[in-house]
C-alpha cells in the first residue's frame, strides 16, 4: 500500500508557483511507530497565511521548511497504530502532520481531541484551534478590547478575522470589518453581525471608512496600504495588533509605512504577536469559544477543498481573496484505513 506526501521543491521569490511543490509516493509499510510514537491517518489539513513564511529561508518564529521536506501544516487525524500508552487505535488527534496522507508522530507532538458539546472535530482547525486562539489572545492581550471601543478588523472574511469580529461583538464593541467583495461584506453584516463592512476594492472605500469616524482598536491581518490608511484614523490611546500581513507575504520587498507618526500624536500602540506564546492559556480560550459555539454567538464557515493533491493550488487562495471563512483540505474520510 502506498501513500502520498507533498514536499517543498523550490523557494518562490514572489507568488507560489507550479514548481514550488512536488508530490511523492512512498510505501506505507515504511511508516512504523516505535516507542512513544503513533501512526496517524490524516483526515483534514488547515491552510493558513503563515504557511507562506515557512517557504522563505529567513529568520522567523519557526524554522523554514527545508527543500525536500514535507510541507508543514496543522491537521486532524485518526490513530491507526500506537506504541504509546497515551493513545489508542481510533483516537481522534490533532498535530502538525504536514501535507501527507499518513504520518508517524512523537506522542508529545500529538493532542487527543475531546469534542465539547456544541462543537465538531473540524472546529479544532478553526474556532477551537490556532485561528480562534489567535483572535482571542490578540483582542484580549494586545488590543485590550473594551465594550466602549470601536474595533476594525481587516481580512475579516478569513478564519482569524471572522472570529475576531464575533469576539468583538461578544465583548460589546462596535465592530467594523474590511473585506474584498460585496458578498463577503454582506456575509459579515448579515450572518456575523458586524456593524458595518467595507469593501476595500470599492472606489468609495476611503470616503466611506472616514465617515465611520476615528477608531480605538485595529486587528490587522492585511498590512500594506490598508494598515497605512487606518493609521490616519486613530483615536488617542488606540491599540493595533499586527496579526498578519497577507497583502505583503508574496512581495519581494514589503511596503513600508508612511503614516506611522500618528502613533506618536495619538499615543497609540502597535504590536506584533505570535499565538504559540499563549499555549499554556489555550484551555481558557477554548472554554470561552466553546460557549460561543454552543449559544450560537460564534458562527463558523468552512471553505473545503477536496484531496491532498489540491493543497498547492488552494494555498494561494489565501492571498487572492479566493476563500470565505476557514480554508481546509479534506484528505480522507473520517474512518480508519485498513492496513
Amino acid at each position: 500500500m502506498h501513500y502520498k506526501r507533498i514536499v517543498l521543491n523550490s523557494r518562490p521569490a514572489g507568488d507560489i508557483e507550479p514548481t514550488t511543490f512536488r508530490t511523492e509516493t512512498h510505501q506505507l509499510s515504511s511508516l512504523t511507530p516505535t516507542d512513544g510514537e503513533v501512526l496517524v491517518q490524516v483526515t483534514w489539513l488547515s491552510l493558513d497565511p503563515a504557511m507562506r513564511s515557512y517557504l522563505r529561508d529567513a529568520r522567523s518564529y519557526l524554522p523554514p521548511v527545508k527543500i525536500g521536506e514535507t510541507m508543514r501544516a496543522l491537521g486532524l487525524g485518526i490513530v491507526l497504530n500506537s506504541s504509546s500508552k497515551n493513545f489508542a487505535v481510533g483516537d481522534q488527534v490533532t498535530g502538525a502532520f504536514g501535507w501527507t496522507e499518513f504520518a508517524v508522530m512523537k506522542e508529545k507532538d500529538v493532542e487527543k481531541i475531546i469534542v465539547p458539546k456544541g462543537a465538531e472535530p473540524l472546529d479544532f482547525l478553526n474556532t477551537l484551534g490556532s485561528s480562534g486562539m489567535t483572535a482571542y489572545f490578540g483582542l484580549r492581550d494586545i488590543c485590550e478590547l473594551k465594550p466602549t471601543d470601536k474595533l476594525v478588523v481587516s481580512g475579516a472574511a478569513g478564519s482569524v478575522g471572522a472570529i475576531a469580529c464575533q469576539l468583538g461583538k461578544r465583548a460589546g464593541a462596535t465592530v467594523y470589518a474590511i473585506a474584498g467583495t460585496p458578498d463577503k461584506c454582506e456575509w459579515l453584516e448579515k450572518e456575523l453581525g458586524v456593524d458595518k463592512a467595507f469593501n476595500y476594492k470599492s472606489p468609495n472605500f476611503y470616503k466611506d471608512f472616514k465617515e465611520a469616524g476615528y477608531i480605538d482598536v485595529f486587528f490587522d491581518n492585511v498590512g500594506g496600504d490598508i494598515l497605512d490608511m487606518v493609521l490616519t484614523r486613530l483615536n488617542k490611546g488606540a491599540r493595533i495588533a499586527l496579526c498578519g500581513a497577507i497583502s505583503q507575504y508574496n512581495a519581494v520587498k514589503p511596503k513600508g509605512l508612511q503614516n506611522y507618526l500618528t502613533l506618536i500624536s495619538m499615543r497609540a500602540k502597535i504590536q506584533g504577536f505570535i499565538v504559540f506564546d499563549y499555549a499554556k492559556e489555550y484551555p481558557t480560550a477554548i472554554e470561552e469559544l466553546t460557549r460561543g459555539l454552543a449559544d450560537g454567538s460564534i458562527k463558523r464557515k468552512f471553505h473545503i477543498v477536496e484531496g491532498l493533491e489540491q493543497a498547492p493550488t488552494a494555498l494561494p487562495m489565501l492571498f487572492s481573496g479566493g476563500n470565505t471563512g476557514k480554508l481546509v483540505v479534506k484528505v480522507s474520510e473520517e474512518t480508519p484505513a485498513k492496513l
